[in-house]
């Protein structure tokens, strides 16, 4: 990315809308929302650009980045539509994938089946060969075995192999060479992954479950991505195409390509890094992320304007979270992530009766395609849009640019029919009964970043964004006991904007095993000398400037005979103090997490060292994004629902520049990207930094947890 660019853009792709935000050397901001076009989304990004250039929101000819989020690799793996993809191992490791982890997401489900593999069992090959743990060649390559894979491959027409061998992430030698072999003999349109090239740490299971999930999405991503820079080029945009990692900062369209399970999360990363910087320029150190869009509702804490990371998560599960506790129900990325929990609770998320009668929401959602009924695309069932619309928490108007119309009868007689009728209910009481049900499955993922890791979400402000985020904020905070929600300017395309504020990176881990004498500030800075090498040499490649690269050095620590790891920072120069304050940080964070310290002299000890080199993003300068787009009229009022004790409310519908110092709800805000709801028990104010902030006068909420104290440690 060139240290100065007159113009970038941003386009994030989301289940139900893509979102694109511009932004000029001035800092001036154009902003666009078109309906995603699944399965083949770029569709939708080249359209939007499109759009803009022809009314003259973009310059083409300008454009210096285009920066990209996008959830096709996760789509692949949630909708089983990634390439037919095979696996080799080692012998005797050919039913690793089938095994997994003694690991169930519910320890008391008697019925709980696991989730089928992403490669079949008859797609997995074994070579007889061994390395041991100290690179002693016990058996080598035999290449008769590689021409028979090769023939058995070529013949179940295969699209992609991964490559995945016994301690090939310490001596990488033998799989180095079957996958030379491997490349040479197959055609070229077949993808191969080595476990070497995708993730050189230990854990057999773990590093190949990692590599057959990048092979199996690698060509879906290599497809998409050719599409959408020839679909740029056509319009006039040579500029670099580069994509939001899982890990946080952008990449290259090449390496996003080569290696698409580290972009699998790069939408909801987007969002958490927009949050950070959001809060911290006004002035909030200690923040809940929470974006809910149309499909998903995603949440992240962030301590001391630190981002949170993970070392794994699963996808596919009903959380999607890098849960230390739990775990299971989806297929497992051992692969540096921002901590971000997931549920299937969104504005798309459909309602329905279950066999026992009983009401349900999600995770099965409308999307783009047909959407909620009040979209009138289609769309028949009852989706929780629906019910927003029947409560009066989002007008019957037109939608952002006018591309939807929200028509409150369609959104009535789907409710009416689904819900209300079967139950026997009043209308009004079923679309309450649907926000609320959505409002339980979100809760799942706001606790699961606060009081499961032993955070009290009361020291904590929540801030709210997405296309449906606002609407749903304020009953969140109340029921989590949060006093205080942030709506920063442009909510529903927020996680685009989080894509122009944050720069390029590259992530680097190497295993290790430090323990005792060993963890010392001379071992540890060998592993980083080798990573920064690497580093400098990928932006080097890139033009960048070396003097520009920020580096962080963090370690993976456990007690010694334990398998709990935990991620913390490590200041640079390395020296004896600095290595104690990590470990002092280890244990404070384990105490927090699972209650317990261990007893003193019980050894820790560093299982990797990670490296990330960062070129942070040209200085930015994002206005209110106030573009004139928003064509409804702004004021008046309409009735809206707010359950007991309020029950139906005339409410007074105004804009967030006449908040001024505090009003008292209820109100409703109006915005080109979403409405933001102010319940009669909060009172709303706009900072200095254009955000609304909703207040919880009633101070009566339920108390969310009494563990933790708000205390910034980085684990």
């Amino acid at each position: 990315m060139p240290a100065d660019v007159a113009t970038r853009v941003a386009a994030d792709v989301g289940g139900t809308f893509t979102d694109l935000v511009v932004i000029d050397a001035g800092g001036a901001v154009r902003r666009h929302k078109v309906l995603s076009t699944p399965p083949d989304f770029d569709v939708s990004v080249l359209e939007g650009i499109g759009a803009m250039a022809s009314d003259g929101r973009v310059d083409v000819a300008a454009v210096g980045a285009v920066n990209h989020g996008t959830t096709v690799a996760t789509n692949a793996i949630l909708e089983r539509r990634g390439a037919r993809t095979a696996l080799v191992t080692t012998k005797g490791f050919r039913d690793v994938l089938e095994l997994r982890r003694i690991r169930a997401p519910q320890i008391y489900d008697l019925f709980f089946v696991k989730p089928p593999t992403i490669v079949e069992r008859h797609l997995r090959f074994e070579v007889d060969e061994r390395m041991a743990a100290d690179g002693t060649v016990l058996a080598p390559v035999r290449e008769d075995d590689l021409r028979d894979i090769v023939s058995a491959l070529t013949r179940m027409e295969v699209e992609s192999v991964g490559v995945c061998l016994l301690h090939s992430y310490a001596h990488p030698a033998h799989e180095q060479e079957v996958g030379r072999y491997l490349r040479a003999h197959l055609p070229t349109e077949v993808t191969v992954s080595l476990s070497c090239e995708v993730l050189a740490q230990r854990r057999e299971y773990e590093r190949s479950a990692t590599t057959a999930v990048n092979a199996y999405v690698r060509p879906v991503m290599r497809r998409y991505l050719d599409r959408l820079r020839e679909g740029l080029s056509r319009q006039g945009i040579d500029a670099p195409l580069l994509i939001m990692q899982s890990a946080g900062g952008l990449t290259t369209a090449e390496n996003a390509a080569a290696r698409p399970v580290f972009s699998l999360e790069s939408g909801p990363a987007a969002g958490v890094l927009a949050s950070a910087w959001s809060a911290e320029s006004a002035g909030h150190s200690n923040v809940i992320s929470f974006d809910m869009g149309g499909t998903t509702a995603k949440a992240a804490m962030i301590e001391q304007g630190r981002v949170p990371y993970s070392r794994e998560y699963e996808v596919g599960s009903t959380v999607s979270a890098g849960n230390r506790l739990v775990g299971g129900g989806g297929d497992l990325i051992l692969a540096p992530s921002i901590d971000i929990a997931e549920v299937g609770a969104g504005g798309g998320s459909i309602a329905y009766l279950d066999a026992a009668g009983g009401l349900q929401v999600g995770p099965r959602s409308a999307g783009a395609v047909p959407g909620p009924a009040c979209y009138q695309r289609g769309g028949v069932k009852a989706t929780v849009t629906d019910a927003n619309v029947i409560l009066g928490y989002i007008r019957p108007a037109p939608l952002a640019d006018g591309d939807v119309v929200i028509d409150r009868d369609a959104a009535c007689a789907a409710v009416e029919r689904e819900i209300a009728k079967p139950l026997d209910m009043p209308l009004s009481e079923a679309a309450l009964g649907i926000h609320r049900i959505a409002n339980a499955q979100m809760l799942r993922a706001l606790r699961e970043v606060s009081t499961h890791r032993g955070r009290d979400p009361r020291q904590f402000t929540l801030v709210a964004f997405g296309g449906s985020g606002p609407v749903h904020a304020a009953g969140l905070a109340r029921d989590l006991g949060v006093q205080r929600v942030i709506v920063p300017p442009m909510p529903g395309v927020f996680s685009a904007v989080g894509l122009l504020v944050c720069g390029i990176e590259h992530h680097e881990v190497r295993s290790c095993r430090l323990a005792k004498e060993g963890l010392t500030p001379e071992a540890i800075g060998a592993h980083v000398r080798i990573m920064r090498d690497r580093l400098e040499s990928q932006f080097t490649a890139q033009s960048l400037p070396l003097d520009r690269i920020e580096f962080l050095v963090s370690l993976d620590l456990q007690y010694v005979g334990q398998t709990s790891q935990l991620r913390v920072d490590v200041e640079e120069p390395l020296d004896e103090a600095v290595i104690a304050r990590a470990v002092d940080q280890f244990e404070t964070e384990h105490e927090r997490l699972y209650g317990y310290r261990a007893a003193e002299g019980t050894g820790v000890e560093a299982l990797a060292v990670r490296l990330i080199g960062r070129v942070p993003a040209p200085g930015t300068q994002i206005l209110s994004g106030d573009d004139g787009l928003t064509k409804q009229t702004v004021g008046g009022s309409r009735c809206a629902d707010f359950g007991a004790p309020w029950g139906e409310i005339e409410t007074t519908v105004s804009m967030r520049r006449a908040l001024g110092d505090g009003v008292e709800g209820p109100l409703l805000i109006d915005e080109y990207d979403t409405t933001i709801v102010i319940p009669p028990d909060f009172t709303a104010a706009t900072d200095s930094s254009g955000n609304v902030v909703m207040t919880l006068v009633n101070s009566a909420a339920p108390l969310a947890s009494k563990r933790g104290s708000g205390e910034a440690v980085h684990g």
